[in-house]
């Protein structure tokens, strides 16, 4: 049957909501295929869940096609296995959890492994079972601080996740590469370009781990790449560290006055007016910045660590979080933010604006062994030998000439500095260039975490237990949808790609009288018996301008006019993404939709590296 928009459960808006800040938000919301119900949830109107129907065919007939099966899990789970596997803290704040009227802890999942780990223990014993690829399309909860974007980044949301299951690591970089080839067939039909790029693990845990990022100016993620074929997510890039230097014969260093100099430029200023060196004038790149920063741990208690970054470089705070959980030995990516001046009144050691690395007043100058409780980290440019200036400690002073490993030392390195376009690439392929982009999907080799966690273990072929090694797999179905929107629009309205488009032709009926009303209703008759699928604007007293704006908003990619030109035997058909019309025939309508649909925009390449 067509969609008739005289009852379709319908209603366009001409003005953006307020609370929409990029273009599919927008969009969306006013071609009625979603309303917001809640601060990042939305509920799906008959539209959108047209559209969202086809994402979701593509992912499963790809997954089908690689021999994936697919399973559904509950959203809301039990406490215990994600205490087991120790995500019920690492997880933190973005973890939805409740009781129920026993008392009992659950939590809405945000994602399954632990769950698909379960059921396959509970089902399989023996190596003869695997591989095994198990996949589900669910919603999922997260509780996002700042959701925003609209679909891009909600608090609920629906993923596909898929689980793969070998004996050994031969059958896992099987899987893996099943699964990445689906990825990039499934980018390429929903027409959005991605880039796969390295990616950290994060909370999820495992080894080998790349994102498929689409590129675009709204997107919240930084990636790189270089001319070479390195891509990475800006979290997942490792600097290229300068090499040691021998400093046998490097001068002692020295404690000179600095007044007024408690940010790196004004210490700049200060050492090229008050103490300047033959060599050149000191730069940015010469100081040594100390950064205090608050991690929350994973049972809400805050720890403060110190970073040292050249001065001429900023914290990244992503960057510092995806790390930091390794660093402190405690696993998992936590939050992590700027301490505050509260928590550096409390520690009396901390000279705001004048911080070296020893942090102790007792031993000002130069490297004492810390006795502060604050862990120290060091960017990896920071290597033994290299000389810097840095704060001594006492208010107006700064230390010249601190040599790395002779006068201070560190607790580990950590990767806490932004990345900017020109640094190297890890692997030497060139210069790096920076890029905004949204995170489509994610790929993990888990390797055994998961499965040693829960007692994942079959018998191999020589009658041994073995512990099971997993891949993990998703892609946000809704981001794809608000991803397709965002790519493809243009001032007014939306440009949906054929394939995922509500309808094949969306007829409009314009003119007065009921002629051609009944004209067109035996119209789009023929055209669904032919198989192609309608929205059929049937408004008796709409006009045709309002008519118009709608079939532009809606998006769909051929609108069918029955209108003036009808008793001459002649319809008009107008292409939404050229914008270009013509006349047909009024009886060989079908043949000319027909080659119409033969025409349909080549999605663009999904660019899998």
């Amino acid at each position: 049957m067509p969609l008739r928009l005289s009852s379709l459960f319908l209603r366009t808006l001409r003005e953006d909501p307020v609370d929409a800040d990029v273009a599919s938000h927008r969009l969306l919301v006013r071609a009625g295929y979603i309303r917001r119900a809640a601060p990042g949830i939305y509920t799906w109107l008959p539209l959108g869940l047209n559209v969202l129907r086809k994402v979701e065919s593509v992912v499963r007939e790809e997954m089908d096609a690689i021999g994936a099966q697919e399973v559904h899990f509950p959203a809301l789970l039990p406490r215990e296995p994600y205490e087991t596997t120790n995500r019920w803290t690492e997880y933190g704040e973005n973890l939805f959890r409740l009781k129920d009227r026993k008392g009992a802890d659950y939590l809405l999942a945000p994602t399954h492994e632990e769950m698909f780990t379960l059921v396959v223990k509970d089902m399989y014993s023996s190596y003869k079972d695997l591989p095994a690829m198990l996949y589900q399309i669910q919603t999922k909860y997260r509780d996002e601080a700042r959701p925003r974007a609209g679909l891009l980044r909600g608090r609920e949301f629906i993923m596909k996740d898929s689980y793969s299951f070998d004996v050994d690591d031969a059958g896992l970089d099987e899987s893996y590469a099943k699964h990445r080839a689906a990825y990039v067939r499934i980018f390429e039909r929903l027409g959005l370009p991605v880039v796969a790029v390295s990616a950290q693990s994060g909370a999820m845990g495992g080894s080998q781990s790349e994102e498929f990022m689409h590129p675009t100016p709204i997107g919240e993620d930084t990636f790189v790449r270089s001319p070479g074929g390195y891509a990475a997510n800006v979290e997942a890039v490792t600097t290229v560290p300068p090499q040691a230097i021998a400093y046998d014969d490097a001068p002692a260093a020295q404690v000179n006055r600095t007044p007024n100099s408690p940010t790196i430029e004004t210490l700049v200023e200060r050492s090229n007016e008050l103490h300047p060196r033959e060599s050149g004038e000191w730069t940015a790149a010469d100081t040594l910045k100390n950064v205090v920063l608050s991690v929350t741990l994973p049972d809400g208690k805050k720890q403060l660590v110190a970073v040292g970054i050249p001065g001429d470089r900023d914290i990244d705070i992503k960057r510092v979080e995806a790390g930091i959980g390794q660093a402190l030995g405690v696993g998992g990516e936590l939050d992590v933010e700027p301490a505050s001046d509260e928590q550096l009144r409390a520690r009396p050691e901390i000279v705001k604006g004048y911080l070296g690395p020893g942090m102790t007043r007792e031993d000002a100058l130069l490297g004492a062994k810390s006795q502060s409780e604050i862990p120290y980290f060091v960017d990896p440019r920071v290597v033994p030998g290299t000389r810097w200036i840095t704060g001594a400690n006492v208010s107006e002073m700064h230390v010249y000439g601190l040599v790395a490993e002779r006068d201070f030392t560190w607790d580990g390195t950590l990767e806490a500095c932004s990345v900017r376009a020109g640094d190297e690439a890890p692997d030497g392929s060139g210069n790096l260039e920076i890029a905004r982009g949204v995170e489509m999907g994610h790929v993990f080799q888990l390797g055994r975490k998961y499965a040693e966690a829960l007692g994942l273990k079959v018998l191999d072929q020589n009658g041994k237990l073995v512990t099971v090694t997993m891949g993990s797999y998703g892609i946000g179905v809704t981001r794809a949808l608000a991803a397709v929107a965002e790519h493809y629009h243009d001032d007014k309205g939306l440009l949906w790609p054929r394939n995922l488009a509500p309808a094949d032709v969306h007829v409009v009926a314009t003119g007065k009288g009921t002629e051609v009303l009944e004209a067109a209703e035996a119209i789009v008759k023929e055209i669904e018996d032919a198989g192609l699928s309608v929205i059929f604007d049937d408004r008796p007293k709409t006009s045709p301008g309002v008519k118009f704006g709608d079939a532009e908003l809606l998006g769909v990619p051929t609108t069918l006019v029955v209108g003036r030109g009808l008793k001459d035997g002649v319809l008009e058909v107008r292409d939404r993404r050229s914008g270009d019309s013509r006349d047909i025939a009024r009886d060989q309508v079908v043949e000319e939709l027909q080659s119409e649909m033969s025409k349909a925009v080549q999605p663009e390449s999904a660019e899998g590296r």
